[in-house]
């Protein structure tokens, strides 16, 4: 995966399994239980997208997504259990990274991880998408919904110049075809998840300028 961590990154990213595997036995947020799955689809799934927003932020670095001064947000769009909200803050600490979900106890646990790991760029957000005032220059998704949708529910909340980041299993041409023309795709990017052995791929669009 080419990916550089530290080692209490990977220390707090298997505490966070520990702690999903934990929460999941009595509030049920997740449908996969086996170890090795998690590990699979879960944290490679989601450590997948850090060297592309990583590569990402650093390619824009003179002003195309950074926006106003200060710490750059993301916004994680129906996070669940936090994946890939979790593993980005973990991953880029640079980042403040606020999870957003309408399931309160999915809330509750992220909010349970940003205290037991000591991650303080890291906040759960109980609320519907739509009613986001924030802006953020980083949206992304992981299987919430359709691109139109995404897109279309989470406007509001998209900073200037910021960017949305999907990330999807095959090449969702079907989507892409459905999005409006205020909708600019400028990237498809294929990903590779060891040990996954299914197609996974990273959508990246932006809000056409006029």
């Amino acid at each position: 995966m080419k990916l550089t961590l530290q080692d209490q990154q990977v220390t707090a990213l298997l505490d966070y399994l520990d702690l999903i595997q934990k929460w999941t036995k009595v509030y049920n947020l997740t449908a996969v239980r086996d170890p090795a799955e998690m590990l699979t689809h879960h944290l490679l799934d989601s450590l997948a997208v850090i060297e592309p927003l990583r590569r990402m932020l650093a390619e824009h670095e003179a002003g195309e997504v950074v926006g106003s001064p200060g710490r750059r947000r993301l916004l994680d769009v129906g996070s669940g259990a936090g994946l890939p909200g979790v593993v980005i803050a973990i991953c880029c600490p640079e980042l403040a990274v606020d999870c957003v979900d309408t399931v309160g106890k999915k809330v509750a646990f992220i909010q349970q991880v940003a205290v037991s790991l000591k991650l303080p760029n890291l906040r759960g957000i109980h609320a519907r998408v739509e009613s986001l005032t924030d802006k953020y220059q980083v949206i992304s998704s992981r299987a919430f919904a359709s691109l139109l949708d995404f897109t279309s529910w989470s406007a509001g909340a998209l900073a200037e110049r910021g960017v949305w980041m999907a990330l999807k299993g095959k090449h969702p041409a079907q989507e892409l075809a459905a999005l409006p023309t205020s909708v600019e795709v400028f990237h498809v990017e294929p990903l590779v998840v060891p040990g996954l052995g299914a197609e996974r791929c990273m959508v990246w669009m932006r809000a056409r300028r006029a």
